[in-house]
């Protein structure tokens, strides 16, 4: 029998870009601001129904899945079921924050959803169970698990954004708080391990560095406990504050992994292989194939469809496209969150920088396949 997550809960991140009132919101908010809003940071590809596919087949029974949306559900989701709690940004974030377009705002605010577990497990809807998990593949002993691994990158360069502060904010805060000389001689085992693989070079070799430079991100699921958030608002609420009242992100803004790394220098934290899962780059065709080999494989336990800084945004459609046929049997024949419904999809293409505007377009479902079939 596999064991029961019942002291587990799931946070799904969902937007749904191609919904006109959300369109028509977004752009009442977003001229003359001079903020990231590159179409890739909201456009959504469908993959929700392989996210939801993913928890039917491979994770034991958890406790809730929170879906935090702006109030757009996808019709074929079984918003009814007892697992299953749609969450509104009005449910949980401070009113004096909406409405909000950044993903900063939306996930440094989650330990305020009611009914959340103590231990959470957070997801953004690109992120799809290709193979069975178990408990400990989260949390082990009341810690996080994750692959805990030192990076001499303190930024990242994003289409939109000329530099992207977040890791550098971030640790930032970790050196004011933590000493990188007594975390480490405190939890050595924990930062020191052959599970991290190459990584524990990378470790290895910014020992001698006096403070904490970076960490690096895998994006994949994160687990956090609400304690960290709560005691990382209580010490750096301004700064939290200051970041989630911007409606747009900006690039000094910090973000969710500032929890993760305050779980690092606390050492609440439990060792996880990085070949948990692995985030692909889908930039072409080749990557999109890379993904299908991967799942059908069952490489990894979770994948991350990343599209990265695909500037020919239908071009971008093509390939998600083509994903999906070559995923045509990731499917079960038990559906739980997933209704089957036969309905016209509706379309909205953003063209920030065409001159004829946004337009919309009703099609059948069967026209363009972006997604697998209900």
């Amino acid at each position: 029998m596999r064991k029961v997550m019942n002291e587990i809960g799931f946070v799904l991140t969902y937007l749904d870009s191609y919904d006109i009132e959300w369109q028509c919101k977004k752009n009442k908010y977003k001229y003359g601001e001079t903020v990231d809003v590159n179409p890739n940071r909201y456009r959504d590809w469908t993959d929700l129904r392989f996210f939801f596919r993913g928890i039917e087949k491979y994770v034991p029974r958890v406790r809730k899945i929170h879906i935090v949306t702006c109030g757009h559900v996808s019709s074929w989701l079984n918003a009814g079921h007892p697992q299953i709690n749609v969450v509104k940004h009005g449910d949980y974030i401070p009113k004096k924050w909406l409405p909000t377009f950044s993903s900063c705002c939306i996930d440094m605010n989650l330990h305020r959803i009611g009914d959340l577990a103590d231990q959470f497990v957070y997801l953004n809807d690109d992120m799809i169970l290709t193979a069975p998990v178990k408990q400990t593949d989260f949390f082990n002993d009341g810690k996080s698990c994750d692959s805990v691994i030192l990076s001499p990158r303190a930024y990242e360069m994003t289409e939109g954004l000329a530099l992207h502060i977040a890791p550098i904010a971030g640790t930032a805060v970790i050196n004011k708080h933590f000493q990188k000389k007594k975390v480490l001689r405190k939890n050595p085992r924990q930062w020191l391990n052959v599970k991290y693989g190459s990584g524990l070079l990378r470790t290895l070799s910014l020992l001698t560095y006096p403070h904490f430079i970076s960490f690096l991100n895998l994006h994949l699921p994160y687990s956090y406990l609400k304690s960290t958030y709560r005691t990382v608002w209580e010490e750096e609420g301004a700064l939290l504050s200051q970041s989630s009242a911007h409606r747009f992100r900006e690039p000094m803004d910090v973000n969710h992994w500032i929890f993760s790394y305050w779980q690092y220098a606390f050492g609440n934290f439990h060792p996880r292989s990085t070949r948990f899962g692995k985030c692909f780059q889908i930039h072409s065709m080749e990557g999109a194939e890379k993904v299908a080999e991967a799942v059908k494989n069952q490489k990894y336990k979770v994948v991350c469809l990343n599209d990265g800084v695909l500037k020919n945004y239908v071009g971008g459609h093509q390939q998600h496209s083509g994903l999906s046929e070559c995923w045509t049997g990731y499917h079960i024949t038990k559906k739980i969150f997933i209704r089957k419904i036969r309905q016209k999809s509706r379309i909205v293409f953003d063209f920030p920088n065409a001159d004829a505007g946004n337009f919309a377009c009703a099609i059948s479902p069967k026209t363009i396949r972006m997604g697998v079939a209900a």
